[in-house]
């Protein structure tokens, strides 16, 4: 039977350079759509029967420095290893997610710790809207599997690919580049998930619609949430003129009448849930496992 073929570990639609300058110079404040998303995605805990003991948050400082807060109230006696994964926020999730010396809170619960956690330390990992603006995502992904421990959970959100379909539309219409890059499909990053050694991958998604009052306004959201990362983007920066046409041509069309002529733009929001299922060991005359698998297997798994 002909295996399945292999995902792409690389978005075709972005450029890797500019990802990482975006990852490293992103503002640190968490945009309001993600604190949003966070809050939707914490909601859906409620179904998960098992506490984790421990838990990663994913670089909270863009994720959701609000969120954080929600996940501590659920969660109040697990140990919480926060890794901020770039180096200027690393400072901001420390100073914003350290309880001073005075409060209560420094000395009950659970511990906060700061950095990376060792591998298979943690039962959940919370990664709120980071694997769209990833230009390897089969890394990261691979990554966070290494991070948690047998039985233990994913959670995390990114954008799809109905996001700003508006504008891209409006873009193509006057013959522009794209505005972004593609977004990967929700059934995309459940083989990409499965390809990783993820199980019983739950995937499903939302669209929210925001509206703005002006055109500037909408701009300056979309420069809070990302950058344009498509390799056949605008090669060099544009002039005045232009800049005006891009405002007219927003406000003649993304205008919506049933909302007062708000301008409105789609948010095609994916959430995926997934476990680390115990390693399997397949019969061969020969078999390497890793002294960590072994662990695992030993501790009530039995290879298949």
């Amino acid at each position: 039977m002909p295996s399945s073929p292999t995902p792409s570990t690389s978005p075709p639609t972005m450029d890797p350079v500019a990802a990482a300058r975006w990852h490293h110079a992103a503002p640190a404040p968490s945009p309001w759509l993600h604190e949003e998303v966070a809050r939707r995605m914490e909601g859906r805990l409620q179904w998960i029967r098992q506490p984790p003991a421990s838990w990663c948050h994913w670089d909270p400082v863009r994720g959701g420095l609000q969120a954080h807060a929600l996940l501590r109230q659920r969660y109040p006696d697990a140990l919480c290893h926060v890794y901020e994964t770039t180096p200027a926020h690393q400072a901001t999730a420390q100073e914003a997610l350290t309880p001073p010396w005075w409060s209560a809170a420094r000395w009950k619960g659970g511990a906060t710790q700061f950095g990376p956690p060792p591998e298979g330390a943690v039962q959940m990992l919370w990664a709120n809207m980071a694997l769209h603006m990833h230009s390897q995502p089969q890394e990261l992904l691979a990554q966070w599997h290494r991070t948690l421990g047998v039985d233990g959970y994913l959670m995390f959100s990114c954008l799809g690919p109905d996001t700003l379909r508006e504008l891209r539309t409006l873009y193509a219409a006057l013959g522009w580049p794209s505005p972004s890059h593609q977004y990967t499909d929700m059934h995309d990053w459940g083989d990409m998930l499965v390809h990783t050694g993820f199980a019983e991958p739950v995937m499903d998604m939302e669209r929210i619609t925001l509206t703005f009052a002006s055109p500037q306004r909408l701009l300056q959201e979309l420069r809070e949430l990302g950058r344009n990362l498509h390799p056949q983007r605008f090669a060099a920066l544009r002039g005045r003129g232009w800049h005006g046409q891009l405002l007219e041509q927003i406000t003649q069309r993304l205008a919506v009448p049933s909302e007062d002529g708000q301008l409105a733009l789609t948010f095609e929001i994916i959430y995926g849930h997934a476990f680390k299922p115990a390693p399997r060991v397949r019969v061969a005359s020969e078999s390497a496992v890793s002294l960590q698998d072994m662990r695992a297997m030993l501790r009530g798994s039995t290879p298949s």
